[in-house]
């Protein structure tokens, strides 16, 4: 836990930059645009089928009970350590027609060897999030990855799948903040109902 306090760190400034550019901005953007994505931190993502259609499975007695699908849905979203080494995984949810998960992208894991080539490169060179090629994997990339890879094995089982375009997400402030969305992730199959992104 000391860990992910310490990446809170990175927000303290949030408030302030987010005052600052306040009703700057009359078009409603995806992301939020005084935030670099691939800083240090915990995010929230929440990624919905295509028309919130129920591919992953059913709530049965407030159990998510995972087609084959769904399935593949959890253990794609397990294997993103693999691909992108800066990110820990908190709780994680697959759902009937969307999945709840915590990414927190820690760049102090990044290998000495990346970080060599990245300074013969000039350092970061201009680039930022997910521009930078050699070291900065923004959660747009990741979420980029997941999506795909899902998109490509989900679709051998069901031709029908998609995604929706875009995905939620949530940057995560505080330590109190991050042990209520672990909860609300842990829980969402009881109150299914209840949820945002419920269809019959």
């Amino acid at each position: 836990m000391p860990k992910i306090i310490s990446l809170f760190r990175n927000i303290i400034t949030f408030n302030a930059m987010q005052n600052k550019f306040q009703n700057k901005y009359r078009i409603p953007f995806a992301r939020l645009q005084t935030w670099d994505y691939a800083n240090n931190g915990a995010y929230f993502i929440t990624i919905c089928t295509q028309n919130r259609e129920h591919f992953f499975g059913q709530i049965k007695n407030k159990e998510m009970r995972l087609s084959e699908i769904g399935k593949l849905a959890a253990q794609f979203w397990y294997e993103i350590p693999n691909h992108f080494p800066m990110v820990e995984l908190g709780n994680f949810v697959v759902m009937p027609n969307h999945v709840h998960g915590i990414l927190i992208i820690d760049n102090s894991q990044t290998s000495v060897e990346t970080r060599l080539i990245a300074s013969l490169q000039g350092g970061t060179g201009g680039f930022s999030g997910d521009k930078n090629p050699m070291i900065c994997d923004s959660i747009s990339k990741i979420v980029r990855w997941y999506k795909g890879r899902c998109s490509f094995e989900f679709r051998q089982i069901n031709p029908n799948f998609g995604w929706q375009s875009r995905f939620h997400d949530h940057i995560i402030r505080n330590s109190k903040s991050f042990d209520t969305i672990q909860n609300y992730i842990e829980q969402n199959p009881l109150k299914w109902k209840e949820d945002t992104f419920y269809k019959l």
